[in-house]
């Protein structure tokens, strides 16, 4: 992992209003590290002084109902902050953050982050951007609770070629070799069922194997649903 510069974090959508000097405030002590597949990163419930970048891979936010069952809240892939609201208020995290493939992270002290956050409101508009985005795709899925298992599967699979692309948000990006089991979580299906639904996509070319992962190559069928904005 290459050792990460002010430069670097410049080039980051989120950050790209900082000067120079703020820039090196974020990275004052700042730590990194790198995390294999379903490795947690945060747990709920915990307290933290931190904010977590993410500079490579994908995560998924996660917590549990009243009878035990994961939900997927969210998925996080480059560039991605989290662990903000925390640092924030005060509250304790509100949710695990677990590795979904090989990733390096950031961790930047809170202090300076809430800091810039107050005085410098181009910061502050990146992340209430970033936030409105999670709340999009939340409120996307949520809608999608009822529909048939192709259109959540369908969902699903364009929502992590568009967070494993990073800033392009491209829908037919490599999607990374994962379990069946995540996909199937992330689509709110059983396994079966989403195992059955994927090979009926494989079979109508809409989808493909590719260097271990998926790839969407037929965006009609998303179209077709509304799927697409």
């Amino acid at each position: 992992m290459s050792i990460f510069s002010v430069t670097a974090l410049a080039e980051m959508q989120m950050f790209e209003s900082l000067e120079q000097d703020q820039l090196m405030q974020l990275l004052d002590r700042h730590r990194e590290s790198s995390h294999q597949p379903e490795q947690v990163i945060v747990m709920e419930q915990d307290w933290g002084e931190s904010v977590f970048l993410l500079r490579s891979g994908l995560a998924k936010v996660r917590t549990y109902t009243m009878d035990g069952d994961e939900v997927v809240m969210s998925l996080l892939g480059a560039g991605d902050v989290f662990g903000e609201m925390a640092a924030l208020d005060g509250a304790a995290r509100s949710a695990d953050v677990v590795a979904l493939t090989p990733l390096c992270l950031v961790k930047l002290r809170a202090v300076p982050f809430a800091a810039l956050l107050a005085k410098q409101a181009g910061f502050a508009l990146a992340l209430a951007r970033l936030e409105a985005g999670r709340l999009r795709d939340l409120n996307r899925r949520f809608a999608l609770q009822s529909a048939d298992a192709t259109s959540r599967l369908l969902d699903a699979l364009a929502y992590l070629a568009r967070k494993n692309s990073g800033s392009d948000a491209d829908p037919q990006a490599l999607i990374p070799p994962l379990a069946q089991r995540e996909i199937a979580l992330l689509a709110g299906l059983a396994r079966e069922t989403a195992s059955r639904t994927l090979s009926k996509l494989r079979q109508r070319n809409v989808v493909v194997e590719e260097e271990g992962g998926l790839r969407l190559v037929d965006l009609q069928p998303l179209q077709k649903r509304g799927l697409l904005d």
